[in-house]
């Protein structure tokens, strides 16, 4: 049974791919779980095996699962479990997968464009451009270019570790700061292992990629920010209040540093946020993550994943409930 809101089906399951689901379970595409407590959908709950979940899934409690006692797997066609699988779902042995690590491929890639166009500071000569009408044609601009651009990675989640496989190819010096991560863990990854300080006072370019916790709020605060040298880049493509925006802001008036922010605290900003029209605040509209035609690949994800789970393979993304409070 799918079990999310009901417009990001077709989404998230084009017709091919509903086909291909469909020949390898029964489901119904046109009845769509949003209210466990509903009478239909606990009618369905009695003899559901497999949940596909995404987008808008009603929360999965104990009253929920009480309701679907054949219930085998979670097959989350999203990132994060977390807003609706509660721990009774693992305690009772449903077996629980998500589409995360298909959703970290985009927002990499977002991120590494953004990098390469910060690296060639594009934003700011664009700026220049509009506001002169004119440009010093021919000159060597100084100062910018990526050829041994400092980059410093916060963060070995999926996006922070497909990020520095997508950097590999480039003459770029890239680092990681994770306290989860050790030496080992960073010299497999082929960079090297910083503190967080180290890593802010030595990069051009500062991009976030941990999870959003307690103790990860303004990560990125101010002392951090004083850390960042001089005419550096700060993106953000993981949560919003990871960074303390009044201290960014004071930052990007002063001219210190720049802000390319896919993120924003609160979500959305306020019409008079003063990151709308900052020159060196870039803020997009959290478009870094599965849109358009990138939304299949979660659906596609699922699919594999059943197929795992239905010849009795172990699906290839399994949520560890243990892992759950230091990960997205």
């Amino acid at each position: 049974m799918f079990a999310m809101t009901p417009e990001n089906v077709p989404r998230i399951f084009p017709p091919d791919l509903l086909a291909r689901l469909r020949e390898r379970v029964d489901i119904d595409p046109s009845f769509v779980a949003v209210d466990y407590t509903d009478p239909r959908v606990r009618a369905r709950l009695a003899d559901t095996e497999i949940l596909i979940t995404g987008w808008g899934c009603p929360l999965l409690d104990a009253a929920a699962l009480d309701a679907a006692p054949k219930l085998r797997a979670v097959l989350h066609a999203a990132g994060s479990v977390k807003g609706f699988a509660t721990p009774e779902v693992w305690e009772r042995g449903v077996v629980v997968s998500s589409a995360a690590a298909a959703n970290a491929l985009p927002v990499a890639e977002y991120t590494l464009a953004m990098i390469l166009l910060a690296g060639k500071d594009v934003f700011a000569h664009r700026e220049c451009l509009r506001t002169e009408r004119a440009f010093p044609y021919g000159e060597i601009l100084p100062g910018i270019g990526n050829f041994g651009r400092r980059v410093g990675v916060v963060g070995a989640s999926r996006i922070g570790r497909r990020l520095i496989e997508l950097l590999r190819p480039f003459d770029l010096s890239v680092s990681l700061a994770d306290p989860y991560v050790d030496e080992a863990g960073a010299a497999a990854l082929g960079v090297p292992l910083l503190p967080l300080d180290e890593l802010l006072a030595g990069s051009d370019i500062v991009t976030v990629h941990a999870p959003q916790t307690p103790e990860t709020r303004h990560l990125i605060g101010r002392r951090e920010l004083a850390l960042m040298p001089a005419g550096s880049v700060l993106i953000n493509t993981a949560r919003g209040s990871l960074v303390d925006h009044d201290a960014l802001i004071e930052e990007l008036r002063a001219g210190r540093v720049g802000a390319i922010l896919d993120v924003t605290d609160p979500e959305p900003l306020p019409a008079d946020s003063p990151l709308h029209d900052l020159p060196n605040a870039f803020v997009t509209p959290h478009l870094a993550g599965s849109q358009g035609n990138e939304v299949a690949r979660l659906g596609l994800t699922v699919l594999r994943e059943a197929e795992h789970l239905l010849s009795g393979r172990t699906p290839e993304f399994l949520i560890d409930a243990g892992e759950l409070e230091r990960s997205a």
